[in-house]
């Protein structure tokens, strides 16, 4: 019966339904045929025990006909209705649950065992599904894995493949006539023998395993070109290298293959930062590509010393890392010298094959300096100078540059290098405009990947030769060192008792926001971090940079300041959550304890360092310190991949067209030229397109001194580029230039430059900028911290940091956690503290609560009596009229007697009575009800108003406010305030606000690019599945992200069409993605009179 009124539907009226009349019709939603999937769809295994077992889907099908014969029968023999309608609900249950096997109240069918069947809908959703596990990524043939090790005497490129795996891997080589007799003794040697071939295809297709045939020799005499052998991998040949997880483009590289034997792939320590591997027991993956395409790709796009500088932030993120930075304070010290028989060990390992300096020290034997030696590694026309990092550990009152005492400033003038020592800041990875960023960016990849080949093996010889050790010794102290750090101790601990005697006296002074007992634990932490500092510090005095500990920490090649202190001096206050910890049983942390102790030891602070050991109760305090950081790990990981997996699913069909524009997949521009300025973040100099003042200095060093380009002239040639350069570049060239002095032939040539390099630094048609974009800002978000720590020493307003923001910002949340407007004041205000403080108290919210010490209401009387605060009133700057003004309500008559406020209710009966006087309390007196709390801060030398709380549209009306510059963190409230755009520059100054507080370097052109795709449509949309991912226009890529079946349906009742633009819906159907090579088509023109069949 419903089936027949489905068909009374006419084809006009589905268009309504949004159905579309030629793919579906509504009839069909009722199944008269159960269409039966073929055995290759449900296989059935057998079991060891030889128990053949059936799939799933076939127990399912046999439980549906089962019962539909089980009806037919019933029907055919006329038993009663109640039975029928019982069989008639199994069937339907068994069809529903053959469909989805997860239908909310529903039980799922079961197996014998218990467990419930995976149906039709359980095979396509969820990461292990159809859609997400054997489409959208597979596994694949030609790749091995195991465990790597380091190597340092490979090339940065190169990669150490075992015997085992390069005798199992092949390469299909075409044989022609020049390599015939290579080939045919490789088919000699067969798959046993190393270099040999597993495989010959012939030219009409079969293939040969040669590990089955007998006569290899009559084989090998019958190769002839157009033959194919597939040999062993061999020196040379490119191969991708990937350790998972796979965060940027930098986990996967292109390397050299080196054999070599053992069991594991050896890398060169230099390029474990960007695949973020280690070698306590990593796992790498090894591909090999197979076809010339493939391999001339990865060769030109995927090298490793194609990607030393990163995307994320256009630095370097390969370079020297542990022990070359430590070889390299080390040797480039002003004490070391080398005889000549050392100097020519390390040059030898190193590589050199140039002639020897003269030495430094003739007399009385010779010898060369350590930084003599660095610099013969260097291009010879290299000038740069820069603070080394151990500058950081001395506490100068003024830079003496190049004078410093402590040789703490590098000068490298015409290649050799006069000052300073080498460290982290120099050729560290991950350190922008460092020695080894100049190299790279001013010399091309390939030198600075020679540079480093060569002073990684130069240091490692080195401090192999010189031996560099860390003992228990090290980190003993003299008796007085510890005797003062006992005092440090003590004397805090003084001061903690005070504190707690000062609260249980009532005399604390309460921080602003903040319950007695939260001032009180935030003062204690204070002080007794203070205490951990101090003690540090004492033994920071103590320790030299003789100390191998102090070298590591001030050099960067690993631990810290902090690490040493906590190592010799005391570990400090052991925290959970940002408190101290509190009390687990009743009135105490462990029953070791008085109960109501809240001293110092009581509450988790460890007074030993790791040189002495922990007391058993410290020990304790310290593990579940320790606990707290791990589970804090395991959620942040968890948390940032999938809102990395969001944003690449986002923004993975956007790039770059020839036009220099930014569009999706359908065309729609996102950006008019990618970044504003059309500047690739990987080829930018630390994200500035030009280095203006770096091509100034090479220019100056370059032409002699002569007389200054007259200004005219320097504007003419500088308003001839502008037409190729942006506006800022343009505005940058011209200051620069006018304060320069160069003359005009410099001034020629710094122009040209700037042109040349403003064009390099282009990005290219068909790159990925959205998924480098959601690399750039998803790699960091692991590195973030999850716990929101609050402005420490005095926390007056807590502010969501760190991931939790991150996330809030690209989810776009209705409210975000904590709402917060930075007010900006007008002229008389923002000079003026105490007016600045008026417009505070102006706008925060205050309730009868607030400023009432006594609130008694009297039923016989009929009247409530509310006793006000004086001190409170005072501070909030409440006048009496605005209280009486706030409790004028309908029925009651005030009267005001001081401070004392008394409400007179006539005309009520009891319950509305109560109703009212509970009513009383949350009255408003003055503010915005948004406003919690109002803050006056000095920034920039003016006072603005920081909000809890967050009302953009009514701050803009008070007067005193500057609604120019005034602005919320809620972006919701901003796009609907003050338009789409402001909301798109809001995303965007709120997530690189999150970034740099986490210390984390990311090219502002990626966040523009996620926060332009977020409001393109003219509404801010979230980064997920009901923003732009559900919005995409392809039904497989909705399918693949979230959703997978309701997204199918649909798509069948509209009978959707997929144009296969983007990129996941051309991996499921495994075709080349739309980008990069992928965006270029090639047509040919056939010459005239040839029929175009007859080229098949």
């Amino acid at each position: 019966a419903v089936r027949e009124r489905l068909e009374r539907i006419s084809d006009e009226d589905l268009v309504l339904f949004g159905i579309d009349p030629k793919a579906a019709r509504p009839e069909w939603a009722v199944l008269q045929v159960l269409p039966v999937p073929p055995v290759t769809v449900r296989p059935s295994i057998t079991l060891e025990s030889g128990v053949r077992s059936e799939d799933d889907l076939t127990h399912k099908l046999v439980d549906i006909i089962r019962i539909n014969q089980k009806l037919r029968e019933a029907l055919d023999s006329g038993v009663p209705v109640n039975i029928i309608q019982e069989l008639h609900d199994l069937l339907q249950y068994h069809v529903t649950t053959y469909f989805d096997n997860e239908v909310s109240g529903i039980p799922p069918a079961r197996h014998r065992s218990g467990r419930a069947l995976k149906t039709l809908s359980q095979r396509l959703k969820g990461k292990e599904g159809r859609f997400r596990g054997n489409l959208s990524g597979k596994r694949v043939d030609f790749s091995a894995r195991t465990v790597i090790s380091p190597d340092p005497n490979l090339e940065l490129n190169e990669v150490g493949v075992p015997l085992d795996v390069a005798s199992r891997l092949t390469v299909p080589v075409k044989v022609t006539p020049w390599n015939l007799d290579e080939m045919r003794k490789l088919v000699r040697n067969g798959p046993e023998k190393y270099p040999g071939a597993l495989y010959v295809i012939r030219p009409d297709n079969r293939r040969i395993r040669l590990e089955f045939v007998s006569g290899r020799e009559e084989l090998a005499e019958a190769l002839q070109p157009g033959f194919i052998v597939e040999r062993h991998l061999r020196d040379g040949d490119i191969v991708l290298f990937n350790r998972q997880p796979s965060l940027h483009r930098m986990s996967i590289m292109a390397h050299r293959v080196k054999v070599l034997p053992y069991k594991t792939f050896r890398l060169n320590p230099c390029v474990c930062p960007p695949y973020n591997a280690d070698f306590d027991g990593d796992e790498m993956n090894l591909h090999v590509p197979q076809s010339e395409e493939a391999r001339t790709e990865a060769r030109l796009l995927m090298q490793v010393q194609d990607q030393i500088l990163s995307p994320r932030y256009g630095g370097p993120i390969i370079g020297a890392i542990r022990d070359h930075l430590s070889a390299s304070y080390l040797l480039t010290h002003k004490s070391t010298y080398l005889t000549k028989d050392e100097v020519a060990r390390l040059l030898v390992a190193a590589g050199y094959e140039g002639p020897l300096p003269d030495p430094e020290i003739k007399e009385p034997k010779p010898l060369w300096s350590g930084k003599q030696l660095f610099s013969l590694f260097l291009p010879e026309d290299l000038n740069f100078v820069s603070k080394s990092s151990i500058c950081s550990i001395y506490k100068c009152e003024s830079c003496l540059r190049e004078g410093c005492p402590y040789d703490a400033y590098v000068v490298i003038r015409d290649g050799r290098l006069i000052s300073g020592v080498i460290d982290k800041a120099a050729i560290g990875a991950e350190r922008s405009e460092s020695l080894l960023h100049r190299i790279v960016k001013d010399y091309g990849s390939d030198h600075g990947k020679k540079f480093l080949d060569s002073i990684s093996k130069l240091l490692d010889r080195f401090i192999t030769l010189r031996g560099f050790t860390y003992s228990l010794d090290e980190l003993d102290i003299p008796e007085e060192v510890k005797r003062s750090i006992r005092r440090i101790i003590e004397e805090s601990e003084e001061n903690v008792n005070k504190l707690i005697e000062k609260f249980k006296l009532g005399g604390l002074e309460r921080l602003p926001g903040q319950t007695l007992e939260e001032s009180l634990e935030i003062y204690v932490m204070n002080e007794l971090s203070k205490a951990r500092d101090k003690a540090g510090e004492r033994v920071e005095e103590y320790f030299t940079l003789g100390n191998s500990g102090i070298v590591m920490a001030a050099t960067g090649a690993r631990g810290s300041m902090l690490n040493i202190g906590q190592m010799s001096a005391c570990l400090g206050q052991q925290s959970i959550r940002g408190k101290r910890i509190s009390r687990g049983y009743r009135g105490r942390t462990l029953p070791f304890f008085k109960p109501g102790d809240a001293g110092a030891a009581a509450r988790g602070f460890v007074y030993s360092c790791y040189r002495d050991g922990l007391s058993p109760v410290e020990f304790f305090f310290h593990a579940m310190g320790g606990r707290e950081g791990l589970v804090d790990t395991a959620v942040r990981t968890q948390q940032s991949g999938y809102m990395q997996r969001r944003l690449i699913n986002a923004l993975e069909h956007i790039r770059v067209e020839y036009d220099g524009t930014v569009r999706d997949s359908d065309g729609n521009i996102i950006q008019f030229s990618y970044g504003e300025d059309g500047v690739d973040a990987a080829k930018s100099d630390h994200g500035k397109a030009v280095n203006i003042e770096n091509i100034i200095a090479r220019a100056k060093l370059k032409h002699e001194k002569g007389e200054a380009a007259p200004l005219s002239y320097i504007e003419r040639r500088v308003n001839e580029a502008a037409s190729q350069l942006t506006p800022i570049l343009h505005r940058t060239l011209m200051e620069s230039l006018r304060n320069s002095g160069l003359t005009r032939k410099g001034v020629d040539e710094v122009v040209r430059s700037t042109l040349r390099s403003y064009g390099k630094s282009l990005i290219e048609a068909g790159e990925a900028a959205g998924i480098v974009s959601a690399q750039s800002i998803g790699e960091p978000g692991t590195q973030m911290t999850l716990r929101t720590f609050h402005y420490a020493g005095v926390r007056e307003r807590n502010v969501t940091l760190g991931l939790p923001r991150l996330i809030e910002i690209v989810d776009a949340r209705r409210t975000p956690s904590t709402p917060s407007m930075t007010v900006y004041l007008d002229e008389e205000h923002r000079r003026d503290r105490s007016l600045a403080e008026e417009i505070a108290n102006m706008i925060t919210h205050t309730t009868i609560r607030d400023i009432a010490d006594l609130i008694e209401t009297d039923i016989t009387e009929m009247s409530i009596r509310i006793v006000l605060n004086p001190e409170a009133v005072a501070k909030r700057k409440v006048s009496l009229e605005e209280v009486k003004k706030a409790l004028a309500l309908p029925y009651c008559e005030v009267t005001v007697d001081g401070y004392e406020v008394i409400l007179e209710v006539k005309g009520r009966d009891i319950p509305q009575f109560r109703r009212l006087a509970a009513h009383i309390p949350d009255l408003k007196v003055k503010g915005l009800t948004a406003v919690k709390r109002a803050l006056v801060v000095e920034e920039e030398g003016e006072w603005i108003i920081v909000t809890e709380g967050s009302s953009l549209k009514s701050i803009m009306a008070v007067p005193g406010v500057d609604p120019t510059r005034t602005i919320s963190n809620n972006i919701h409230e901003v796009a609907e305030v003050l338009g789409i755009e402001a909301a798109r520059n809001a995303i965007i100054k709120e997530a690189l606000e999150v970034l740099e507080e986490q210390g984390l370097d990311v090219d502002i052109r990626h966040i523009m690019l996620v926060a332009d795709a977020m409001t393109a449509s003219g509404e801010v949309k979230q980064v997920g599945r009901h923003g732009i991912s559900g919005g995409k226009a392809s039904t497989l890529a909705r399918a693949a992200f979230e959703i997978t079946v309701p997204t199918l349906v649909d798509a069948a009742l509209k009978g959707a069409r997929d144009e296969l633009k983007g990129v996941a819906e051309n991996v499921i159907v495994g075709q080349q993605i739309p980008m990069g090579t992928g965006l270029i088509e090639v047509y040919m023109t056939m010459p005239e009179g040839v029929d175009e069949r007859e080229g098949e």
